[in-house]
């Protein structure tokens, strides 16, 4: 149980409706800031603004999914209210405040430091990662079979990354028919690819993979998707892009090539936000008890 214990939701998606839930069922006080529109009946919960929100009484803040933008803004879907996560604000939390995040950047990272407060990213995590990887795969399924004319059944399909999230496509396109090849970097990726029955192979030839491609799915959160790559591909081709923010696609040269790009990092928030958000809800409670075991041990 979380009795006793201050949460406050700062911002978020469908997601974070799980999770609040979970924070409730668990007995903790829950303040929320960026929910002001939503219509959902939460009993016993706080709304607040950003500025009437009580820092100083805080012992843990969850932030959206993709933590705040490099100017600290928080993304609010349930709000018009811009929020925006400053200095000032961490400093009044008391020093045991952790703040969890799905992922963060230069300025969350900074922030935490720099205040000698906890940060934890959970999609650090490989058992998030991997569950994550479930709904992220079916909104990807979803997203090809929207934007295009053929079928993903003997379509040509080229998966770059082979992390937990790029196993986990890779695996489900192979399974609906598709002839799938999967770029990496280090040649025992290659060798677990082949043991798996696709192709492998290196993302240094992916100008000459994609001259025959259909799909193009990237995972890998840096630009892999150059001008040069795209211009290599058929007029037919379609990318998708589940890297996070901004991608690892060059979109204007695609959109310029007539080539459709898609970045869709957030799938899972779109076509299953009850799912993905109980796979978070289980995960931050877990961490977020253990957090309140320590602290009555201290005591």
């Amino acid at each position: 149980m979380l009795t006793n214990m201050h949460i406050a939701v700062i911002g978020g998606d469908a997601r974070h409706l799980e999770i609040i839930r979970k924070l409730i069922e668990l007995d903790s006080k829950v303040s929320l800031v960026g929910f002001d529109l939503l219509n959902s009946g939460f009993i016993g919960v706080e709304r607040s603004s950003v500025n009437e929100l009580k820092f100083n009484e805080i012992d843990a803040i969850i932030l959206p999914v993709g933590g705040t933008s490099l100017e600290g803004e928080v993304m609010t879907t349930f709000s018009k209210e811009k929020v925006v996560l400053t200095e000032e604000q961490i400093k009044r939390t008391p020093s045991s405040c952790t703040i969890y995040s799905g992922i963060s950047n230069d300025y969350l990272d900074s922030l935490t430091k720099k205040n000698n407060r906890k940060l934890v990213k959970l999609f650090d995590r490989d058992d998030v990662a991997i569950y994550n990887s479930i709904p992220t795969v079916e909104g990807t399924i979803m997203v090809v079979i929207q934007n295009t004319d053929f079928t993903i059944h003997h379509s040509k399909v080229a998966v770059l990354g082979f992390g937990r999230t790029g196993m986990s496509v890779a695996r489900a396109f192979q399974g609906l028919g598709a002839k799938v090849r999967v770029g990496v970097r280090r040649p025992e990726h290659i060798a677990r690819i082949v043991e798996m029955g696709m192709d492998g192979f290196y993302l240094q030839d992916l100008e000459k993979q994609a001259q025959d491609i259909d799909v193009c799915i990237n995972t890998i959160p840096h630009l892999i998707v150059t001008s040069k790559v795209i211009s290599k591909m058929q007029s037919h081709a379609i990318v998708v892009d589940l890297a996070s923010k901004p991608g690892g696609t060059d979109f204007r040269y695609a959109e310029k090539r007539g080539i459709k790009a898609i970045l869709a990092p957030s799938l899972p928030g779109i076509v299953a936000p009850k799912t993905a958000g109980t796979i978070l809800a289980n995960v931050l409670t877990e961490l977020l008890e253990k957090d309140a075991e320590k602290r009555k041990e201290k005591e």
